[in-house]
């Protein structure tokens, strides 16, 4: 009997508004939240509530009063949750209801959805309890599995994450760290001793997030009966079916004109007609089965691009030299009395930065180019090296005083 786990990440990053050399030492606003430009904090975060977060929300709430057996689990970073309390107060609301039917399970990350694992622990763990307590805050629930930035996973991660408490972590189930073994079972992380490994079914997942309305595909199109049966195929050879994918596929990457929605509305009752079935969250997940066996992964693996690793925020001179100018800083900041100089530094290591300038080709650079505010991967770099001067000029003023 295979569990169906779904588990959705909501973030929306601050995005930093085109900063030229002119504005340093003059203008410490970077990231213009309240600027109405298409591409701004403000007019994308209205957007997706209407196109996504409203209406799946919705869904999901009619799924569960309809379906009991319906489960679903979300990530949400502490920077989507402040918009949504500042621009979108209507969607926020649709998750808490969510959240109380019982039928949700949250996730922890880090608050500003950040890197800050793989340059500072310390950083990292403020963070992560940043994010527990805006969590505890918003919803009345304390998370009991961890998901790292962009499931950017290794073996230290587990190993730290299972030392703050955690029971479960979840990341990628790509091949080449399987060696032939199923994404479909739990493991156990190399160096752990009782923290359980979830593993996305990145085939399955993907053929919804990335797939689904892609008329040269030749499963075009997908309904959740097709859908249903793929998963059914798995009863006997697996213990659970991990559904990991941005929640923003409803609606924003794939459009309502996709069908999406009614694809959504239709899937838990085509997924229960086989007996065998049963949705699981994360937790339940944990709590139904052991593990199978031992998983090393020593580098590290995410769920970006198809080297599925770090290398969508770091795989360039611009990235490497943003992200260690950045973090050079730490130091000097915590230091600081300064709240805004804190937040203004924590809202810089938010991953989506050195997204925008990555550099690569092909259906990997076009993934990249439809979600950056910029024309241009170097514009992304030269605004934010711009905010990083200004930043410094601001600390080196602090500092002297």
């Amino acid at each position: 009997m295979p569990s169906i786990c779904f588990y959705f990440q909501v973030h929306q990053p601050y995005r930093i508004k085109k900063y030229s050399v002119f504005d340093i030492g003059q203008d410490h606003r970077y990231f213009d939240d309240d600027n109405l430009n298409e591409k701004g904090n403000r007019a994308v975060l209205e957007k997706v509530a209407q196109k996504c977060y409203i209406p799946t929300t919705k869904i999901l709430l009619d799924l569960v009063h309809r379906h009991p057996e319906f489960k679903i689990s979300f990530s949400f970073s502490g920077t989507v949750l402040e918009q949504l309390e500042k621009y979108s107060p209507e969607a926020l609301s649709l998750f808490q209801i969510l959240v109380k039917t019982g039928n949700v399970e949250i996730l922890d990350e880090t608050y500003y959805h950040s890197l800050s694992f793989f340059y500072s622990d310390e950083e990292f763990i403020k963070q992560v309890k940043m994010h527990r307590e805006k969590i505890e805050d918003l919803f009345d629930y304390q998370p009991r599995v961890f998901r790292n930035t962009e499931l950017a996973y290794n073996n230290e991660l587990a190993v730290l994450v299972e030392k703050m408490g955690y029971s479960g972590i979840v990341a990628e189930g790509w091949e080449h760290y399987l060696n032939e073994r199923s994404p479909n079972f739990l493991y156990r992380p190399k160096g752990t001793n009782r923290i359980k490994l979830l593993l996305k079914n990145y085939k399955l997942s993907d053929d919804v997030a990335f797939r689904f309305s892609n008329k040269g595909w030749k499963e075009y199109p997908l309904d959740a009966s097709k859908f249903s049966q793929w998963i059914n195929s798995i009863n006997g050879s697996g213990d659970t079916i991990n559904l990991f994918m941005d929640y923003e596929t409803f609606g924003e990457h794939q459009w309502e004109d996709s069908g999406i929605f009614d694809f959504l509305k239709a899937l838990p009752e085509e997924i229960l007609k086989h007996p065998d079935n049963i949705f699981k969250t994360p937790s339940e997940v944990i709590s139904s089965y052991d593990f199978v066996g031992e998983l090393d992964i020593h580098n590290v693996l995410t769920w970006a691009d198809t080297e599925r690793d770090l290398s969508a925020w770091t795989g360039n001179s611009m990235q490497k030299s943003s992200l260690k100018k950045l973090y050079e800083l730490e130091d000097d900041v915590t230091s600081s009395d300064d709240d805004l100089i804190k937040e203004d530094w924590r809202r810089l290591q938010t991953s989506d930065h050195f997204y925008y300038m990555c550099t690569k080709w092909f259906s990997d650079g076009d993934v990249h180019k439809y979600f950056s505010p910029y024309e241009s991967p170097y514009e992304a770099f030269i605004s934010f090296v711009n905010v990083l001067n200004d930043f410094r000029f601001r600390l080196d003023k602090i500092k002297s005083n």
